[in-house]
This record gives structure tokens, sequence and C-alpha cells, in this order.
């Protein structure tokens, strides 16, 4: 059935006299048998989706309100994100489910936070981020963007199939890819498309007989991974669509200052820098409609202060609690220094305004962690933040409580909000088909 197919086959066709192809996915015949309003339109100002995920969490008894419901008042260490606690949503008692598998330690939670499961060998499910930006993200330059505050190109968003989208750690470098030459400004009256673009555009099509040759040659297991790869080919097609034609005006767009070179680094000094970088950027990229997705990965594990001999995620385990404080002092300052990182994120996006309201108000972010107590690696009563109402999909400002629960149910949530047709999310005990209908408007 695979006769003739091996990892080298490439699909070829003739594209304005010029031969183009294609290359095919990792298939199994390859493998032995061990293997506000738009100022164009009038209408609503598409919403926004953004991730943030930050390692190592919170002190158990000093980040969930005290009371349930609406006017909750922050504990000792989230007091920095008051000027947002209208805007935010509290979450607190779910858990991370592990089915009898080893705990991987802040691993195992990261995966059920952003994929609903645990990967079962090498597959994978799709990161609750790329199932959102099949559905807004389609009609933007970037179908979304993914950024490693501290260096690396470490990422947590992952497409259908365990392909992982890769962060940027430079905002040099992602200043570039977003307002460098391939930029169009969606204010300027003269549009020209860009003939590359226009080559790239006609690539799959030129092959498309090969295409179906090759969808006879192969099993029912190679079909489907072909039909996944070639869907995801056809929504790159899509994507240069959509470059070819003049994008909509965006009253709120302006360009950013070009950004020198900012070396990305594990120390506060250099995430603290790049982190008001980063959300400028961004802020400018949503108001000119380059994306309509983001992912902020804040990259815990290794920070440390300048000079500092131990990182934030070796206090965790080394310091010992103060007698006095009843918690880690070191460990607690980096919790601190982390959250009001976050929070001057969100004063960045808020502070970019469009029309009377703000980036932010369009916006909903979702904030997560891997584990409930970093020190001892607890699986349950996890904090979980919403923030925006996603032009006013969310109810905001309330403290929802669901003890014992999946922490899927806020994904499941925040999925259907933004229009993902799905009734269900998450596998095993993950596995929900509950959202949280109190935070839905």
């Amino acid at each position: 059935m695979s006769k003739g197919l091996n990892r080298r086959t490439v699909l070829r066709g003739m594209l304005g006299g010029t031969a183009v192809s294609v290359a095919l996915p990792f298939l199994d015949c390859f493998l032995n048998t061990n293997g506000t309003a738009l100022a164009a339109t009038g209408g609503e100002l598409p919403v926004v989706f953004g991730s943030w995920f930050q390692n190592l969490g919170f002190n158990p008894g000093r980040w969930k309100p005290a009371t349930l419901g609406a006017n909750y008042q922050n504990n000792a260490e989230m007091k920095v994100l008051d000027p947002f606690r209208d805007r935010i949503n509290v979450i607190s008692g779910t858990k991370y489910f592990l089915d009898g598998r080893p705990l991987e330690t802040h691993v195992s939670g990261v995966q059920i936070a952003t994929m609903g499961s645990l990967p079962l060998g090498v597959n994978s499910d799709p990161s609750l981020d790329t199932t959102i930006a099949d559905v807004i993200g389609n009609r933007t330059r970037f179908k979304s963007i993914e950024i490693a505050l501290s260096g690396g190109r470490q990422s947590l968003s992952r497409r259908k199939g365990g392909a992982i989208n890769p962060s940027e750690p430079s905002p040099a470098a992602l200043y570039t890819r977003l307002f460098g030459p391939e930029f169009r400004d969606p204010n300027s009256a003269e549009f020209t498309p860009d003939p590359q673009v226009m080559a790239r555009r006609s690539v799959l099509s030129a092959v498309s007989e090969e295409r179906k040759a090759v969808m006879q040659r192969v099993g029912a297991s190679d079909r489907a991974r072909l039909d996944e790869y070639f869907t995801s080919l056809r929504q790159v097609e899509q994507q240069l669509d959509m470059e070819l034609q003049k994008p909509a005006p965006m009253a709120a767009c302006s360009i950013p200052e070009k950004i020198e070179q900012a070396e990305p680094g594990r120390n506060v000094a250099a995430v603290e820098r790049n982190n008001q970088l980063f959300a400028g950027l961004l802020a400018h990229a949503i108001a000119c409609g380059q994306t309509r997705v983001f992912n902020m990965n804040f990259g815990t594990q290794g920070l440390r202060t300048p000079g500092g001999v131990r990182d934030w995620h070796s206090l965790t385990h080394e310091e010992p609690i103060d007698p006095q404080l009843g918690y880690q002092k070191d460990v607690t300052w980096f919790i601190e220094f982390a959250t009001k990182t976050f929070a001057s994120f969100l004063t960045t996006l808020d502070s970019y305004k469009e029309g009377p309201g703000s980036v932010l108000d369009r916006t909903l972010v979702l904030w997560q962690t891997d584990h409930g107590y970093a020190r001892t690696h607890t699986m349950d009563d996890l904090p979980i933040l919403t923030v925006g109402s996603g032009n006013g999909r969310l109810k905001t400002g309330l403290h929802v409580v669901a003890t014992g629960d999946p922490s899927t149910r806020v994904g499941l949530t925040v999925q259907q909000v933004m229009g993902v047709p799905l009734n269900s999310w998450g596998r095993l005990s993950n596995e929900t088909s509950k959202p949280l209908t109190d935070i839905i408007a």
C-alpha cells in the first residue's frame, strides 16, 4: 500500500514554469514494524486570548481570598494585582489528576494545565491556545505569538500531533518579525502584495494531483496523519491569502520604536526589562491586527537575583521555612517579583488605548501554574486566574471555589467562551463537561 514511499519522498508540481516541491510528514509507512469598533466596518474589535504560565506558584494560605463570590479581597501574594481586582477571577480548589501515572515534577502539571491530559507515548493532545487560535487566529498575520520571558525557546504551545510552536526569547527579534520589512500598515493608503507571499501561496495547489495519489497509496493511519498535515498546510495557505489582501484599518494602530538587542537572561533585572519590551510589542501587535493569540512562558526554573547563589527553583527545595514568618522568605520574594511582573504586563496592555477602551478590555488572559505548593509538589488547590472579560464574554471580579474538581473545568470554560466548538475537554479523570457557569457572561 505504501510502495514507493520513503522518508525522502516529496510532492512535486509546476508553478509558473518552475518546479516546486512539498515534503511529507513522518508517516508510519516510513517506520519498521516497531514503530470597541473597527474603523472599516464599525463592528466590534476582535477578541484576544493570551496565556501566562508561571511555574512554582504561590504559598498556601497567602494567595487565596477569604471570601467567595464578588467583592473578594486579594490575599498577601496577590495584593500587587489590586488595580485589576474587578477584572480578575480567582479560581481555587481544583486539582491535577495523575490517574496512576508517576508524577514528573514541574512537568505533569504543565501538561494537564495546557493540554488537559498527560501524553501517551509520543502522542499528545494540542494545547488549548492552539484550539483557540484555530477559531480566532485565522485572519491575522500571525496565528499566535509565543514568548519565553527569561530566555531559551521553551514553549508550552503545541499543535495536534505534538509539533511545538517555539518561543521567541529576544524582544529585538520579535520586533523584526512583527514590524520589520514584511509588516503592512493597516492604515496606509497604499497596499502592494508581497510577490514572495504570492509565490508561496500557490505551492500547495501546484502539487494537488500528487497529493491525491499519495493519499491512495498509504494505510488508514497514514491517511489520517496526512489529512492532518495537509489541513495545517491549508491553514498556512489561508494565512497567506490574508496577507495578499489589504488589511482593514485599525484606528489605534501605531508602530513602536525599533528595539535594540536586549540580552535574554535568567536574572530578575533582565526579566523585568524584557517584560516591558515584550508587553509593549504585543500591545502594538494586537492593536495593529497582527495577532489575536499570545502565550507568555515566565520560565521561572532558573530565575535568580544578580549574584544570587541559588535560583528560585532550588530555593523551593533547599530554603528552610522561617520560624517567625511561617514561610520561605527568599522563595516568597521571587513569588512577589513574579506577580509584580505579571501586574506590569497587564498595566502595559491596559495603557494602550483603543477609543474609550484598551487592548486589555478585549483580551482574556489565563494564568496557570504547575503545582499547588512547589516545596512539596502538591497537585491540588491550584491557583488559577483569568484576567479580562474578552469583550464581555466573561463575568469578572469573582472568587470561585471548585474543590476537588479537575482544573480542566477552567480550560473548558475559556475555550468555549472563545468559540471553540467542544462540549468536553481533557482525558480520564481530567476530562470534564462542566464549564464554570458562574463566570460565563
